[in-house]
């Protein structure tokens, strides 16, 4: 009987870490993917105009109760050229919050890894913490397309293959089970509706009492109401008169011009001969 109790407890204790631990629903990230293939292997979809391939997450439990989530995504060329690879590794607290990721993206044989991304403490503190799980995806993808970029990577479906791992970073979160129950139903991702906080009411204004109308006696009936009477205009100001102007004082008439008369010439008195002198006798001169 003893025996029994101990068996029953620890199956119970068993099956009550089972519940508590931090799960990924393999079904809700297939299915946000189009669907497992294959025997659910892996999901086959098409981002920005070229092919990809999501592999199962493969999961295992950390020494804190949390969870390591590592998936495979491919990048799918075609017949004739090899395809390419990469992994996408993320770390979730007990609490279901994103802790630190890192993905690897592997080219022609030459392999690209981003930083390892880490959240901070405050991040662990709470049950989920939209806002720096989002940090945490967007410092990923820019620290991953940094570097391919200056491996000078020009083919549309490697240049967008940071994009395809952000998008699996999302569905990922979107995943993620505490206690059998969904951490969170939608996060604020690039191109999402974002939900706004509800809005605090404006405080109400205290409204000012309206006047009375006006009370109109009744008319009685058959009668015309009088009509009211117009406003008669107001008298315009008199405009005070103008000083009469003294009159102009006469002009004297001008002074007669008096004709010139002719000019006096006095007499010239006559010569008379002095007898003392000799009469000039004219000179004739004869030239021979």
């Amino acid at each position: 009987m003893k025996s029994t109790l101990i068996l029953l407890a620890a199956l119970f204790s068993t099956l009550a870490a089972s519940l508590a631990a931090v799960g990924i629903d393999q079904e809700v990230f297939a299915k946000s993917l189009g669907g497992w293939k294959k025997a659910g292997k892996y999901a086959d979809y098409a981002l920005s105009g070229a092919d990809y391939r999501s592999y199962k997450p493969e999961t295992s439990p950390t020494p804190d109760g949390g969870l390591f989530i590592s998936i495979r995504i491919d990048h799918l060329r075609g017949w004739l050229a090899s395809n390419d690879h990469a992994t996408l590794e993320i770390t979730v607290n007990s609490k279901g919050a994103i802790e630190s990721a890192q993905s690897t993206i592997a080219i022609q044989g030459q392999s690209i890894a981003s930083d390892v991304i880490v959240g901070s403490s405050e991040a662990g503190k709470e049950i989920i913490n939209p806002n720096r799980t989002v940090q945490i995806g967007t410092d990923l993808v820019s620290n991953l397309t940094a570097k391919l970029l200056l491996e000078n990577i020009v083919e549309a479906g490697r240049v967008s293959f940071p994009a395809v791992i952000r998008h699996n970073y999302n569905q990922l979160f979107q995943s993620i089970r505490v206690e059998g129950v969904e951490v969170m139903t939608a996060v604020a991702i690039p191109g999402a509706p974002v939900v706004l906080p509800p809005a605090v009411p404006p405080t109400p204004t205290p409204a000012t009492t309206p006047a009375a109308p006006a009370t109109v006696p009744p008319t009685a009936p058959g009668t015309t109401p009088p009509a009211t009477p117009a406003t008669a205009p107001a008298p315009a100001t008199p405009t005070p008169p103008v000083a009469p102007t003294a009159p102009a004082a006469p002009t004297p008439p001008a002074s007669p011009i008096t004709p010139a008369g002719p000019t006096p010439t006095l007499p010239v008195p006559p010569t008379t001969p002095d007898p003392a002198k000799p009469a000039s006798v004219p000179l004739e001169i004869k030239t021979y």
